[in-house]
């Protein structure tokens, strides 16, 4: 996962354009500038936290809630690999 991660953030690195204020189109080139930069942060926090689960699994910590130490349910774990909280933790921790 993580190095399909790293695949994804080098190609859309490389196929960022670049802001061009005097392009006649500009208004679209800021728009697909911006809409690269965006899946850039995503991918790249997507990234973060599959790291961070690779320390947690290196330290036998990997499937405990960071938040509470509780078991991280395994349903959450397949559809979210890096899940670091249990839902009540990561919901209260988005409210933040």
């Amino acid at each position: 996962m993580l190095a399909d991660l790293d695949r994804s953030i080098a190609i859309l690195r490389g196929e960022s354009p670049e802001r061009d204020d005097s392009a006649a189109d500009a208004g679209a080139v800021l728009t697909a500038h911006d809409r690269v930069e965006a899946a850039l942060d995503s991918l790249e926090r997507h990234r973060g936290g599959v790291a961070a689960a690779l320390e947690r699994i290196a330290a036998g910590a990997y499937g405990r809630c960071v938040g509470c130490g509780a078991p991280v349910p395994e349903g959450r774990l397949e559809v979210r690999p890096d899940a670091a909280r249990c839902l009540p933790c990561q919901t209260r921790h988005d409210r933040r």
